[in-house]
């Protein structure tokens, strides 16, 4: 591609931003910087170092109008009206992602989904690498996929892709795409429409030929009704728990075993993995790794022996015969929904935060069956009380990761389990779900 003074205008100057501006520089773009917020001192720095022009807490549109390309912050709705002035002129913005696979040409598989894509997308990572592929991870993990394909020495990429992010994808093309499940999450950004969610969780299969595959979620409602109005080249890899045939992977519940393409088996006992959901993201990661041709014993081996992500069912310690769990990055229904559900002794609950229009009673029969008592973290819990007041008996009230860990510990017995999965944002008491996940496991080794 001839850059001859081609000129760029990045929106956002977070993480995703600042590796498109140093990739778009590498490239030979003439580089401009606009975020309508602050940017981080960090992130200042290195765009300052790299002599890249950049503004904050405004955008000059004339300027950005005038550009040749515009890459925009998946934060950034495409509803925004500056947005809307940009397409108006014939200037639709793209995303990082589509900006830095023009790049490479490495094997990209792509991981959407509501919930476990964070989980899969390492579990993927690690199955590839333990078999000997040149792989790296990257996408809404992370350092950003353009940083990396600044010196692009990977062969295989596994990206974690968001909706936001996708909805910014024209051109871009995946070589193996995996959709998860799509239950109900920022719909706030969808007009409160499934069908517009699952729209853009769909996105991922756009442009991929009969060469290419998707792995997707067979057992999943709306996928299967979504399936029916989209046209998918790709080779269909589906998993599934019920249907045994699938042409990816599935699972025998009664010998508790699961089967990936072409016959690899094993036993859910010795996944790395626990729950239902997790049975889900080892099938995909098994059913990538048999397509990318990979052994079946070294398959098997990688799914007994990885390690889950920080703040996703992170075992934190065992004090006086309590199980302690970080389940921090559990920032809806659903994700709160797959950790109960892989609860297997008598639980203490910590939950609460910013709600994001939550429907507690879809956790009212698992709370039932799993749940002896409820701490509330967060500074209004008035909807999680009277949900569950006459579900559960005691229900704590707490604004510090300290008290609440204090309560659990005080409420579990010798082989219970203490386990924070709030279903609801941090920001109230948090910067992050991260700095929430810290603070309780601090909590926690401070007993």
């Amino acid at each position: 591609m001839n850059n001859k003074q081609q000129y760029i205008a990045i929106l956002g100057a977070g993480e995703s931003g600042v590796g498109a501006a140093l990739l778009a520089k590498a490239k030979g773009f003439v580089v401009f910087v606009s975020d309508k917020g602050k940017i981080k001192d960090k992130y200042k720095k290195e765009l300052t170092e790299n002599a890249i022009e950049w503004e904050e807490e405004t955008h000059s549109e004339e300027k950005i109008l005038n550009m040749d390309v515009v890459v925009k912050s998946p934060g950034i709705p495409n509803r925004s009206a500056f947005i809307q002035k940009l397409n108006s002129k014939g200037k639709r913005p793209i995303g990082e992602i589509e900006f830095a696979a023009r790049y490479t040409d490495a094997k990209l598989i792509c991981i959407t989904g509501s919930n476990g894509k964070t989980t899969t997308t390492h579990l993927m990572h690690h199955v590839l690498k333990s078999g000997g592929l040149n792989v790296e991870m990257s996408g809404n993990v992370g350092v950003s996929f353009a940083r990396k394909i600044i010196e692009d020495t990977a062969d295989y990429y596994v990206l974690e892709l968001s909706s936001f992010q996708l909805e910014d994808m024209y051109d871009f093309k995946a070589d193996i795409s995996v959709l998860l499940n799509i239950t109900p999450d920022h719909l706030d950004r969808y007009e409160e429409s499934m069908e517009l969610y699952g729209q853009a969780k769909f996105r991922i299969t756009q442009n991929q030929t009969e060469k290419d595959f998707f792995i997707y979620n067979a057992d999943d409602k709306e996928i299967q009704k979504q399936l029916k109005t989209h046209e998918i080249k790709a080779q269909l890899m589906p998993f599934s728990l019920i249907d045994e045939s699938v042409a990816g992977g599935f699972m025998n519940e009664e010998q508790q075993i699961i089967t990936i393409k072409n016959k690899l088996t094993m036993s859910i006992h010795d996944l790395a993995l626990k729950g239902k959901h997790n049975v889900q993201n080892s099938l995909a990661a098994g059913i990538a790794g048999r397509l990318v041709e990979l052994r079946k014993e070294s398959i098997r081996e990688s799914l007994s022996d990885f390690t889950n992500v920080e703040h996703r069912l992170e075992f934190v310690a065992k004090v006086n015969g309590i199980e302690f769990i970080n389940d921090s990055k559990a920032t809806n229904i659903n994700a709160t929904w797959y950790a109960l559900e892989s609860m297997n002794a008598p639980t203490v609950w910590i939950v609460g935060g910013v709600d994001k229009g939550n429907d507690y009673d879809e956790l009212i029969a698992l709370v039932k069956e799993k749940v002896k008592a409820i701490v509330c973290l967060g500074k209004d819990n008035e909807k999680i009380k009277e949900a569950f007041a006459g579900v559960v008996d005691t229900i704590v009230e707490t604004t510090s990761p300290m008290d609440a860990v204090g309560y659990g510990y005080q409420l579990a017995k010798k082989d219970e389990t203490v386990l924070l999965s709030p279903a609801c944002a941090s920001f109230d008491l948090f910067e992050n779900y991260e700095d929430r996940g810290q603070q309780f496991k601090n909590a926690v080794r401070s007993l």
